[in-house]
Formats: C-alpha cells, sequence, structure tokens
C-alpha cells in the first residue's frame, strides 16, 4: 500500500493531466456531433484493433489441435479411397458364392490391400547422409511395426524399419539402400531410386527408348510396392537418353519436400501378411 501511495504522489501530475484529457474527449465527443463521431470511429479502430490481436493469439495457440483435426480427418478419407483403388472387378462365366463382395450376377469384387493410415509427427529427419533416417513420435503402443509404409501428404516417404514403445524410425527414400516400385502414365514399371546429393531429385532408370515420356509426366508407386498404389513419387523434369543400352534415364523432381517434413501418415496393409507369407512360401519350391 505505502509503494502505491509513493507512485501516486511519483506520478500525480501525469495522472491527473490523463484524466482530465479523458474528461475533455468525452466532453467533447457529447457536445458535437463531428468530433464525437470521429472520437467514437477512433475508440472503435482502437477497440476492434486490440481484438484481432486477441483472436490472434487464441488462433495461434489453437493451430495444432486444428492441425491435428485436419490430420485424423485426411487419414479417413485416404483410408477410404485406398479401398476403392485397390479392389478389381472380375468377371466370372458361372458364380456360385462371389468373394467378398456380390455386385451382379457374374461380377466379382476381389480386394487384395486393406490399409489403415495412421498420424504421426516428425521429430528428427535427416538429408544430407548417403543414408537418410526419420524419427517419429508414435510407436508400438499406437500399433506401428517395422516394414509399414511412410508417407506424407504429398508423395512417398519411407518404410518402418525399427519400433520402440512411443517412437519409430523409418529409412527414407533417400537412401541408396531402397528403391521404390513406380510406373508411369502408360503403365510402364521401374524402380526409382536416390543417389546422394540433392534431396529433392530422384532418378527412374532403364526405361524403354520406345516409351514416350515428357516433362511434367506424374511418376507413381505401384501395387507391387510396400507403398498403396498411386501415391505420388515425383514428377519428370528431364529425360536423357543412353545410347549405349537404348533406354532413357528419367530425372525426378520428388512430390515430398524432405527439407520441410513435419506430419506423416503410417500406412499398415491389413493384408500384406497374409501375401507376404504366400510369397515366402513358395521361394523353397523354385
Amino acid at each position: 500500500m505505502r509503494n502505491f501511495i509513493l507512485f501516486i504522489r511519483r506520478f500525480f501530475n501525469l495522472i491527473l493531466f490523463i484524466g482530465l484529457e479523458m474528461v475533455c474527449f468525452v466532453l467533447i465527443g457529447r457536445t458535437n456531433m463531428m468530433q464525437g463521431n470521429e472520437v467514437m470511429n477512433s475508440a472503435n479502430a482502437v477497440s476492434g484493433l486490440m481484438y484481432k490481436k486477441q483472436n490472434d493469439v487464441v488462433y495461434y495457440f489453437g493451430l495444432r489441435t486444428m492441425n491435428d483435426s485436419l490430420l485424423n480427418e485426411n487419414a479417413r478419407l485416404r483410408a477410404e479411397l485406398a479401398q476403392f483403388a485397390e479392389v478389381d472387378t472380375l468377371q466370372d462365366s458361372s458364380v456360385h458364392r462371389p468373394i467378398p463382395v456380390k455386385v451382379n450376377d457374374s461380377t466379382n469384387v476381389i480386394q487384395y490391400a486393406d490399409y489403415y493410415f495412421r498420424t504421426a509427427r516428425v521429430i528428427n529427419n535427416s538429408v544430407g547422409a548417403s543414408n537418410n533416417y526419420i524419427t517419429i513420435n508414435r510407436g508400438s503402443s499406437h500399433g506401428i511395426r517395422e516394414k509399414m509404409a511412410v508417407i506424407s501428404g504429398s508423395g512417398v516417404v519411407g518404410k518402418i524399419i525399427a519400433v520402440s514403445d512411443n517412437f519409430s524410425v523409418a529409412l527414407s527414400v533417400l537412401s541408396t539402400k531402397q528403391q521404390v516400385s513406380a510406373r508411369l502414365a502408360d503403365g510402364t514399371r521401374g524402380f526409382v531410386s536416390w543417389e546422394g546429393g540433392n534431396p529433392d531429385i530422384l532418378y527412374m532408370r532403364d526405361v524403354p527408348a520406345e516409351i514416350k515420356v515428357k516433362k511434367g509426366d506424374t511418376v507413381l508407386t505401384t501395387s507391387y510396392s510396400f507403398f498403396p498404389q498411386d501415391i505420388m513419387v515425383g514428377t519428370v523434369y528431364k529425360i536423357m537418353k543412353i545410347k549405349k543400352n537404348n533406354m532413357k534415364l528419367l530425372y525426378l523432381r520428388s512430390a515430398t519436400n524432405f527439407r520441410k517434413l513435419q506430419y506423416v501418415y503410417v500406412v499398415e496393409n491389413k493384408m500384406m501378411k497374409e501375401r507376404t507369407n504366400l510369397e515366402d512360401s513358395t521361394k523353397g519350391n523354385k
């Protein structure tokens, strides 16, 4: 209390001046219409600015919640789209028990993948090594397992190779250890790889010379890949003809910006274990 009284005594003249100024503004506003409107407009402008700043602060602190909500919604939509992409409609001469869905008297819909998308945040990411790794804030307690695919909102990212209870590490597409099975717009298949250096550039080798490719063409994942089908890998920006083997080398601009990677989707194919077990069981018969 004593400090408050000392403060008032020290700044009494200034406080009195500000108080009288406010009284003057009020009196002018009440007795003169033109000046009153100016005062009201100024007061409204100041109030509006204050409310805007307050709203900006609230909006900023709510961004994370909004972002998480959008990621979860995108994951749900991606899962729904994947269900339509990973099916074949087959015509049978005679149908007794269509599997799994009967569409009409002569059509079977056969599903060969069942995807579930989990959102995750990138907490560590390298782009400058020969083999780059990405750490995410999801682990086995969240349903993450090894060999699951990792994608971003724009394209392929990598594959889970190590899992703890609360964290996972993915081997990035930016790795000399990993290739991505991909296809061109006409269905021509090949493998896309990264050969070090620029993290924005990928390569697709051994494309037959007779295949028509132009700049701007998109390259997508195939069903042969551990990634979901038709995920963006990159776009063609340069084409080089290799005369020695009559092939083309395609330079791709990566669909994913690895330098700015913040959020990813970890993709579980619930039918992959059945497929790989069957494929592995035939290796001994070759």
